[in-house]
């Protein structure tokens, strides 16, 4: 398992981190990128290799690729963490801040991906594990652009999960529910910015306090070593399964979804934020 050598993007906090620090203890060679490469010294403190990287910039991903190539061959487990969620109504969201949010949460994940598969099939081994939502197969008001990069993922994952299969690559998605991270902070606020005071306020408003509510009470989240458990599991598994769901919302919500059909999830959304 030492010779194993682990990349995890978006490791600078969250689901990342906690990935991260399990995995050097249980013994994987770890790089961490993150653009807060100073977030990440308690990994490299711990055994870890952080990388400063920015997932949107190509020349970055690059660079990040050939290091680990120097020094460990390649990748062979990559796990596309890196992500963030841009909230607000379609109509007052620019298409420029859409256009990022792909850039982050799908193109950059791709670009990153295309570099290490070639080293993963000259090894005929690999696992690419991709960190999408449970948004992969819900929805939420106000967040059309951050679903839609989820979807994308997990479609896009599909395919390229059929098209590795041959060469003894696995794919895997891991949907997670809600999970104590950084990720409502980071949310709500751009979301008023943009929503909080024109015609959807009133959705905004409603979802900024409903999502305060969920943070309060940590008993409605659960915590990121929930998924960093999962996502050990996945890589360890000879034949993974190709999703993964854990924390806490997630199977309810999905539940609902596919058994209730689209109004009665619309109506169930209505209800809670009224």
């Amino acid at each position: 398992m030492g010779q194993k050598t682990v990349l995890i993007t978006g490791a600078s906090s969250g689901m990342g981190k906690e990935t991260a620090n399990k995995l050097i203890k249980e013994g994987y060679t770890v790089y961490t990128a993150a653009r807060r490469v100073e977030k990440m010294e308690d990994i490299r403190i711990l055994g870890g290799i952080p990388i400063k990287m920015d997932i949107s910039k190509d020349d970055e991903v690059v660079a990040a690729v050939e290091q680990i190539e120097q020094k460990h061959g390649g990748v062979d487990i990559l796990i596309n963490n890196a992500g963030f969620a841009i909230y607000g109504s379609v109509e007052e969201t620019t298409i420029d801040d859409a256009r990022y949010q792909f850039e982050v949460n799908l193109f950059g994940l791709a670009r990153l991906t295309q570099l290490v598969l070639p080293y993963m099939r000259k090894q005929k081994a690999g696992k690419i594990v991709n960190v999408s939502s449970a948004g992969g197969k819900v929805y939420v008001p106000l967040g059309a652009w951050y679903i839609a990069t989820k979807h994308a993922l997990e479609g896009w994952s599909d395919c390229l999960r059929f098209e590795t299969k041959p060469f003894n690559i696995d794919v895997i998605i891991i949907e997670p529910g809600a999970i104590a991270t950084e990720f409502g902070d980071v949310y709500v606020e751009p979301m008023l910015k943009r929503s909080g005071q024109g015609p959807y306020r009133e959705i905004a408003n409603a979802i900024a306090k409903l999502s305060q509510n969920l943070q309060t009470n940590p008993n409605n989240m659960s915590p990121p070593s929930v998924i960093a458990n999962t996502i050990s599991k996945a890589i360890k598994a000879n034949h993974p399964k190709t999703l993964y769901v854990a924390g806490k919302l997630a199977k309810p919500m999905l539940f609902v979804r596919k058994w209730g059909g689209d109004r009665f999830y619309d109506w169930v959304w209505r209800r809670m934020i009224s």
